[in-house]
């Protein structure tokens, strides 16, 4: 049975946003009235009303993106009505891409996209409207909230208690942030959970519902929860989906059926998704953990074949992390960071493999960049054809000092566009997050549209 759900949290209205657009001559009304063109049954012309309303949408969908928006929706009351329509909204995320906000860390705190980005100013006015602290979310007796994944504005809350030592399911909530909207998910089914062997980790991922479809058929605010189960000989995955309000077991492999043991390490939480599927690069040196979405199968990718290999085996690097990517012309990409520390210097190196999925074709070298010398790097995480970077500035050390020492304590965390190769500064944080997500949205309350309540008796959520 799932458990009661609230609707949206009461807050403080977000201050207005400048003006920078004047009412054109259509919303002031005339100097002598004119009276209305006759109808004739349903093939009439539209009333100037209705092609008003036409060639508003037209001219907003060719505004640059969502902050010229945001400004129009706020001059008159018709720019708004036409702004905040679903169909008009749905059209406007097709031509523009959702804009990196900034990053959210694995406690859920926001950092938000510093100038000179370009996303700085949309990234304060989401500071002052939103609730990164998720005190509209009621919080169950199992601790605190932990942060997993946001995807399309929403964030995904796990729920752990810090006094349990063994690995559990957990209690699970998807929350806006902006709208102050969540969903409390009811707990997997005990009769799906029970195995015979002990459970070693258990993840929780969020992802659209829409992935592949004809979004005009399909809720905008629908969404799914998908849990990724390790135990010591198999790996399971469940599936809440929110059209249904429920869970179902997904799909279930042995690693002996994948061809590979075991991993030695607890890493499922190092993830990217892209293209309705999951890709795990560091469980295993030679071979990719890969969960399709629209199928619901588990499956590997080989690694080590053409410049893969010449590059573990190049002398005076060491192999960093490596990321996949997505690619053009459907092809599976990925950026493996190499670095030399003596002096400090990392290299991005491009491999593409043509056939996604096809481990008898060899990876191919497309690219190969080099990051600001002095800086040690990190990757942490690649989403909406972007690679996140975390990097250390080094101090200067006399010829006999050994090691390295961070120039402050400040990280900053950089954005590589993958197909421009354009490496931009995000934000700068004063403590060291183990873990970072980056956040893409449309943060301006003014164009977010009410939804009807699930089936299931939830509060939607809003994209």
């Amino acid at each position: 049975m799932a458990r009661p759900l609230a609707h949206r949290a009461e807050s403080p209205a977000a201050p207005p946003t400048p003006i920078l657009f004047t009412p054109s001559a259509v919303d002031r009304p005339p100097a002598m009235a004119s009276p209305a063109p006759p109808t004739h049954g349903p093939g009439a012309q539209l009333s100037l009303p209705d092609l008003r309303d036409e060639l508003l949408e037209e001219i907003f969908l060719r505004l640059p993106g969502p902050a010229a928006l945001a400004r129009a929706s706020t001059v008159c009351a018709s720019f708004h009505r036409v702004i905040t329509e679903r169909s008009f909204l749905r059209q406007f995320r097709k031509r523009h891409p959702p804009p990196l906000l900034g990053l959210v860390d694995e406690e859920g705190v926001f950092l938000p996209a510093q100038a000179p980005h370009p996303s700085a100013p949309l990234s304060r006015a989401l500071v002052d409207a939103a609730d990164f602290t998720y005190s509209f979310v009621p919080e169950p007796d199992t601790g605190t909230p932990k942060t997993w994944f946001p995807r399309d504005g929403r964030v995904l809350l796990e729920h752990s208690s810090r006094f349990v030592l063994k690995t559990v399911f957990t209690d699970l909530a998807v929350c806006d942030p902006l709208s102050r909207m969540y969903v409390l998910l009811p707990p997997i089914p005990e009769d799906m959970t029970i195995q015979e062997e002990h459970l070693l980790e258990f993840r929780p991922m969020l992802a659209p519902i829409r992935e592949g479809k004809d979004e005009d058929d399909e809720d905008e605010t629908s969404f799914k929860v998908i849990c990724v189960a390790r135990y010591r000989s198999k790996l399971a995955s469940f599936v809440f989906s929110s059209t249904t309000g429920q869970w179902r077991i997904a799909a279930s492999t042995s690693w002996s059926s994948l061809g590979t043991v075991e991993p030695s390490w607890k890493r499922m939480y190092r993830f990217n998704y892209f293209r309705g599927c999951f890709y795990w690069t560091d469980l295993w040196r030679d071979k990719l953990l890969v969960l399709d979405t629209g199928v619901m199968e588990f499956s590997t990718v080989a690694v080590l074949t053409g410049s893969h290999v010449q590059l573990r085996n190049q002398p005076g690097q060491r192999i960093c992390m490596s990321i996949v990517v997505d690619g053009t012309e459907g092809a599976l990409e990925m950026l493996t960071l190499a670095g030399d520390y003596g002096p400090t210097s990392f290299y991005l190196y491009h491999t593409t493999q043509k056939g996604n999925g096809e481990s008898s074709i060899e990876w191919q070298l497309k690219n190969v960049m080099e990051l600001p010398r002095r800086w040690l790097c990190s990757t942490m995480g690649a989403t909406e054809g972007f690679l996140f970077l975390r990097c250390d500035r080094e101090t200067l050390l006399d010829d006999s000092a050994l090691g390295f020492l961070p120039e402050d304590n400040h990280v900053n965390f950089f954005s590589l566009e993958v197909k421009t190769f354009e490496l931009k500064q995000v934000c700068m944080a004063k403590y060291h997050p183990n873990c970072v997500h980056s956040y893409f949205g449309f943060p301006v309350p003014t164009i977010i549209v009410e939804t009807k309540p699930m089936n299931y008796n939830a509060v939607s959520l809003l994209s």
